[in-house]
């Protein structure tokens, strides 16, 4: 199931609600990491992967939203997803990096961690790849941000983390980099004031909704 965000005649942005989807946006997740930073690859090299990231989504699910962008056709060209953490179940940051937030950020108990993961976007879909991380971005930390004790947490792109700081969001780096899903990955964080520069200058792409 799928609920209508946003449209402008050229795509439109749903919110996945269930869990019907998830293998959908787990293989474009995958496939664009996989053509953007190696180019070519076969469909039976990445399925593990596929399944590891749907498996990982799927225990997220309860406390998740998730946009992903689609054409006209119907076909995903972007998405994003954020979660609260519980703090009981395994985040990525725990399971890659081997980071605990509580000891490596924060450990008071009235602090909430949103984790943002799963951007990918469909570089030859025809509409400018930061266009759609703005206004995908804007979505996923409104939560963050309506939250008055909150951190983000993720694992990013080392070239999407220049873009992110450009853009005005202030990230703090929580350990080395590796290779994730066939490019560099890196643990950030960043406070709700880190998030603000950025989500006020493009907060009229969340009202405009």
């Amino acid at each position: 199931m799928e609920k209508l965000i946003y449209t402008n005649g050229q795509y439109n942005i749903w919110q996945l609600v269930g869990k019907e989807n998830l293998n959908e946006l787990a293989e474009f997740v995958v496939r664009e990491n996989y053509k953007h930073h190696v180019g070519d690859f076969s469909s039976e090299s990445i399925k593990n992967e596929i399944y590891s990231v749907y498996q990982e989504e799927l225990q997220y699910i309860d406390n998740s939203t998730i946009f992903v962008v689609r054409n006209d056709a119907g076909k995903i060209i972007g998405s994003i997803r954020v979660f609260k953490w519980d703090r009981k179940k395994t985040l990525p940051l725990q399971k890659i990096f081997g980071i605990n937030p509580l000891t490596a950020i924060h450990s008071e108990t009235d602090y909430n961690y949103w984790h943002i993961g799963r951007f990918a976007i469909d570089s030859l879909a025809g509409i400018p790849t930061v266009t759609l991380f703005k206004q995908l971005m804007v979505y996923a930390v409104h939560p963050i941000i309506c939250d008055s004790k909150s951190y983000m947490i993720a694992e990013t792109d080392s070239k999407l983390l220049k873009v992110m700081n450009t853009l005005g969001i202030e990230t703090v780096r929580l350990g080395h980099s590796i290779n994730y899903l066939a490019s560099e990955t890196i643990p950030v964080y960043s406070s709700k004031n880190g998030l603000l520069l950025f989500y006020n200058h493009y907060e009229n792409l969340y009202i405009a909704s």
